[in-house]
């Protein structure tokens, strides 16, 4: 049995080297579903990286509509919006959007 193992020596060892390397590169920290697994959270972090920057665009821009020059149809908005304050016989409607699964 020892000769045998002798002689196929060369066969196990190359064996077992390609079985390792082949499970590494499928599930290793750098094997290929980590890959992506992290391409998808690349994704999704410039996908957030883009609302993010909107998001920055749109309150530049209404805080620019606060500063020295008052845009006066801008304060009446937020008025409405947040006190919920309006002219004589108009009637305000509050929409809520129940956005929840069952």
């Amino acid at each position: 049995m020892l000769k045998k193992l002798k002689k196929n020596y060369f066969l196990l060892v190359s064996t077992f080297l390609i079985l390792y390397f082949f499970f590494n590169l499928l599930s290793g920290q750098r094997g290929l579903i980590s890959y992506f697994e992290k391409k998808q959270i690349l994704k999704n972090l410039q996908n957030k990286e883009i609302l993010l920057k909107k998001q920055i665009i749109d309150l530049d821009f209404k805080n620019s509509l606060l500063s020295d020059n008052l845009d006066l149809d801008y304060i009446e908005t937020l008025i409405r919006e947040r006190l919920l304050f309006g002219k004589k016989n108009e009637t305000i409607y509050i929409i809520k959007n129940n956005d929840t699964e069952n």
